[in-house]
């Protein structure tokens, strides 16, 4: 799988809520409740776990979720991290 270059990853995340920090990509999500982060949560595991590409998932407060992607194995960001985080944008 083809890492994306510097330049492609800015690209990918100008205009979105996504951040990158070092080799991953980053959105947090701020809800009503604890219920609410959990649903969350739930959505996005069955999305990675339909698509085998899961994310580092973080509940912290009791209403915050914090995603992060990246290609463990390969060491940085590929396409597929991309298309997951549009994926898991749709879910918030």
């Amino acid at each position: 799988m083809a890492l994306l270059s510097d330049t492609d990853i800015e690209e990918r995340l100008s205009g979105s809520d996504w951040r990158r920090e070092g080799d991953e990509i980053v959105r947090d999500w701020k809800f009503a409740d604890f219920a609410e982060a959990l649903a969350f949560v739930n959505r996005v595991a069955e999305a990675a776990e339909e698509a085998n590409h899961h994310p580092d998932i973080l509940v912290h407060g009791w209403n915050k979720v914090r995603l992060s992607l990246t290609n463990h194995s390969e060491g940085g960001l590929p396409e597929p991290d991309f298309a997951m985080a549009t994926r898991f944008d749709g879910l918030g």
